[in-house]
């Protein structure tokens, strides 16, 4: 230490040593806070970051995500076994009944029904559902329960619900007493109540519509088999003309070198993300209701005790990692224990944040308020630690130097 002094002046000195604290205490604060989310409405996460990544590790670090198209929030069979998964880690941490929850994901098994006491006089039920060209096993009426069923299974569209209405009010053309119509009006009040409840679809019903419903919805693609061939028009659904995006994103990306070709891609990088979002945000909104209806279910002391664990994915490990390891290097910073050790550790954790975003020459820029040339702030940060890890900063100022000192009182020789 005395050696050291006599080369490095005090000023010097104090401010390694005030540069090390203040790194210690960002990388800290930053992994403090980045847990302190874990447990509220928005978990703090680096999907964002890493699906964002630009420069030659870019495949590598979006490939991490495990999904970095969010290709499987479109994938009915993919979200269906997570919200089965999420179901079973809900009611083991809150400890409630499956069934209440599986009413939220499935509906009940019931059937949808209204109170009719009769039909009308020469009305027959049947007829009119066949004349509306429903099916009978859509609607029926239950003579014996007195009652108007939807099968739950098959539900009502609002179309047959608007024909046999339509259909069972033309009755009232021919009644000959007030008693009549009053029943006519009494069976179409009952066809509407019937659909109004038959409407209630469970949320995997409403995914399955979200996922499965628009197989219809067509987009425009002009494709051929290869470069030299003419063009054609292909009719695809949405999620297929996404994909394609996607394919002839990544190909330009893999050839792009020059200014005018990063902002082409720049320009294709936004017609996709406007694509992913309409596609991906209806099934994201869903999940989120889905949770907020659940958490209705609970009582106040359930409430208090945080949110269920998250499931175990590749990223939420990678989370886990940045998070302590933030927290943990930076706490050592600050102390000054094992301070080469964890300037290093520092130093490599920002490596890898460094090079998800590069900035260097033919690498596409980040949108952002700053603009810099191989050097950022993550870079200069880096580089930083890499110094304090050359110099023994932790023997001048922390528990290092606690350290040191007990080790040098020991080898001292008596007199």
């Amino acid at each position: 230490m005395v050696s050291d002094l006599r080369k490095i002046s005090w000023l010097a000195v104090a401010l390694i040593v005030v540069l090390r604290i203040s790194i210690g205490w960002h990388l800290l604060y930053e992994g403090l806070w980045k847990l302190s989310t874990q447990k509220s409405a928005s978990p703090w996460t680096a999907e964002g970051y890493l699906k964002n990544s630009t420069g030659p590790m870019r495949t590598t670090f979006r490939q991490m995500t495990g999904d970095p198209n969010d290709l499987k929030w479109l994938d009915y069979d993919q979200m269906s076994a997570k919200w089965d998964a999420w179901r079973d880690r809900f009611v083991a941490h809150y400890q409630i009944e499956s069934e209440q929850v599986n009413e939220l994901l499935d509906g009940d098994d019931a059937d949808f029904a209204v109170p009719i006491a009769k039909m009308p006089p020469n009305v027959s039920f049947d007829e009119l559902v066949k004349s509306a060209g429903v099916a009978k096993e859509v609607i029926r009426y239950d003579a014996a329960g007195k009652k108007l069923v939807v099968d739950r299974k098959l539900h009502i569209t609002p179309a047959e619900q608007a024909r046999l209405a339509d259909l069972a009010a033309s009755y009232a053309k021919a009644a000959e007493t007030d008693e009549e119509t009053k029943s006519i009006k009494a069976l179409v009040k009952a066809i509407n109540d019937v659909a109004k409840r038959a409407s209630k679809l469970s949320y995997r019903e409403r995914l399955a519509g979200t996922l499965k419903g628009n197989t219809d919805r067509t987009g425009i693609l002009m494709k051929g088999k290869d470069e030299d061939e003419p063009l054609i028009m292909v009719s695809i659904g949405d999620v297929d003309v996404y994909k394609d995006l996607i394919a002839r994103y990544e190909a330009s990306y893999a050839k792009a070198k020059e200014q005018f070709q990063w902002d082409h891609l720049e320009r294709q990088w936004k017609e996709l993300q406007d694509k992913r979002r309409a596609l991906v945000s209806p099934v994201q909104a869903l999940e989120k209701e889905l949770l907020e209806d659940a958490n209705k279910l609970l009582s106040a002391e359930q409430l208090m005790m945080g949110a269920p664990p998250q499931a175990v994915t590749e990223m939420s490990q990678i989370n886990q990692r940045t998070m302590w390891g933030l927290t943990i290097i930076g706490l050592l910073l600050m102390i000054g224990l094992c301070t080469r050790l964890s300037a290093i550790g520092g130093a490599a954790l920002l490596t890898l944040f460094y090079m998800a975003m590069p900035p260097w020459p033919g690498v596409q820029e980040i949108p952002s308020i700053e603009h810099n040339l191989i050097v950022n702030k993550v870079f200069v940060e880096m580089i930083a630690l890499l110094a304090i890890a050359a110099m023994p900063s932790g023997s001048w100022f922390g528990i290092d130097a606690i350290f040191s000192a007990l080790f040098r009182r020991r080898r001292k020789p008596a007199k």
